[in-house]
């Protein structure tokens, strides 16, 4: 059964203070957890222009050819959607804003065996929410550990400011950003059970190990929100969601930031 929370404790809240971020368990419960790996399951058979283009033929060198990641889901599929604004998830969120979530970003990870995994990064370096920040809810679909490519957080970095990252090594990140952690902290792994939900801080240091399994998947259900007294966000986060579903939609966000005007920081995070 999944757990009702009411309200995270005083000692939940301050540990996301100081860390960075916190890990829930039971906010899922298992028949939602199975709706949710049919539903990604269905969609991996599948071709949906724009938000997940699979090479569905052939042998393939790179797993990600064939299972890249799912952008948007919740603009495509109702269960997506659905379990974007998961009540339990928005519940926590509200504790930790202090206020309620506006849903901005799903996202689906299969993460197969062998895959890349993805640089140190920061969030609100994509979504520039402004003013606050924005918040992941990271969901692990299956195990997360260090070697079917679990995440990595340098904590204590949530208020170090946004970067302009440098490039990563193609050989063992999918994405191009690289953020190097200051030099008195160090990236440590999060190991997660089936069903935990990692909420971060979008100022944060995080990526992923590579998939070093051979017959693991590490799939993965991720969405980003923003705080309801946000007034701006990046251009592609637009439309949000309100709890109720119904859409708004936020002034977009063009700063340049960290890295000015002519950097392109649009690739979806």
């Amino acid at each position: 059964m999944a757990v009702t929370l009411k309200s995270l404790t005083d000692e939940q809240k301050q540990q996301f203070a100081a860390d960075g971020y916190i890990i829930i368990k039971g906010l899922f419960s298992p028949q939602d957890l199975s709706t949710i790996e049919k539903t990604f399951e269905d969609i991996s058979h599948t071709v949906v222009p724009g938000y997940f283009d699979p090479d569905l033929n052939g042998e393939i060198l790179d797993p990600l050819k064939r299972f890249p990641r799912v952008m948007h889901p919740h603009r495509f599929n109702a269960t997506a959607k659905k379990y974007m604004l998961h009540q339990p998830v928005l519940d926590v969120l509200a504790d930790l804003y202090g206020e309620e979530a506006l849903a901005a970003q799903s996202m689906f990870y299969y993460k197969p065996p062998g895959s890349r995994g993805q640089a140190l990064h920061q969030d609100n370096f994509y979504l520039k929410v402004e003013p606050g920040n924005c918040i992941a809810a990271w969901t692990a679909v299956d195990a997360a550990n260090e070697e079917n490519g679990g995440l990595l957080v340098v904590p204590k970095t949530n208020d170090y400011e946004i970067v302009c990252p440098e490039t990563a090594d193609a050989n063992e990140s999918f994405t191009s950003h690289f953020v190097k952690p200051p030099e008195n902290k160090k990236a440590v792994p999060v190991i997660m059970d089936k069903g935990d939900v990692l909420f971060f801080n979008g100022n944060i240091i995080h990526g992923s190990y590579r998939n070093k399994t051979k017959d693991q998947f590490r799939r993965a259900f991720i969405c980003h929100y923003a705080n309801e007294s946000a007034t701006h966000i990046g251009e592609h986060y637009n439309p949000l969601y309100r709890a109720d579903g119904s859409e708004l939609e936020l002034v977009n966000n063009p700063d340049g930031g960290p890295c000015g005007i002519h950097f392109d920081a649009a690739y979806p995070h």
